[in-house]
């Protein structure tokens, strides 16, 4: 017996033949990234490890960096006593008014900030520190201490320096030199 096919089913099963043959032959999932191993030679003696070294030049760089303006400059010059002249005979104890002209030789001004310091000798009972005079540059300054002679006879000198506001000290040095006497 003979089975007749109509020429529907034939390509229904042509179809279906080659679905399954390419089913057949696809992958059923994606095998992951898989690079095997290579087989290293073998060595028989150890082989030395050479080292060769490289010359490398590190390029210079040259930066112009602009030149500061220089910050400006403390100095004091004295020109004369004003009061009590070195030598003076004062009594034991006696106040003194002494007094200095003096001019802001540098280019800084002088502010609050700057200061009379007590250098050496005898202080003569007063601080050891005193404010300096504001004056702007290139003025004229009258400097002011005043002093109580000490209880002593003989000579007493009390020397003071300028001192700018970083602590450093400047200038000439004025002094007061007196005599007590009876």
């Amino acid at each position: 017996m003979k089975i007749r096919l109509s020429p529907s089913f034939n390509r229904y099963a042509i179809l279906l033949a080659f679905v399954l043959i390419l089913n057949a032959c696809a992958p059923s999932s994606t095998p992951p990234f898989f690079i095997p191993p290579t087989e290293l030679p073998q060595l028989n003696a150890v082989t030395p490890l050479v080292v060769t070294a490289v010359s490398t030049t590190i390029p210079t760089v040259s930066i112009s960096l602009p030149t500061p303006t220089p910050a400006c400059t403390n100095d004091l010059t004295y020109i004369q006593d004003l009061t009590i002249p070195d030598g003076t005979t004062v009594t034991p104890g006696q106040s003194i008014d002494k007094q200095w002209l003096v001019s802001n030789s540098g280019t800084c001004n002088w502010d609050s900030r700057y200061k009379l310091k007590f250098l050496s000798g005898d202080a003569m009972a007063t601080p050891v520190e005193q404010a300096l005079y504001p004056a702007r540059a290139g003025a004229q300054a009258k400097l002011r201490i005043l002093f109580t002679a000490p209880q002593d006879t003989g000579t007493h000198q009390s020397t003071w320096q300028a001192i700018a506001p970083d602590g450093t000290a400047f200038g000439t040095t004025v002094n007061i030199q007196i005599t007590v006497g009876p």
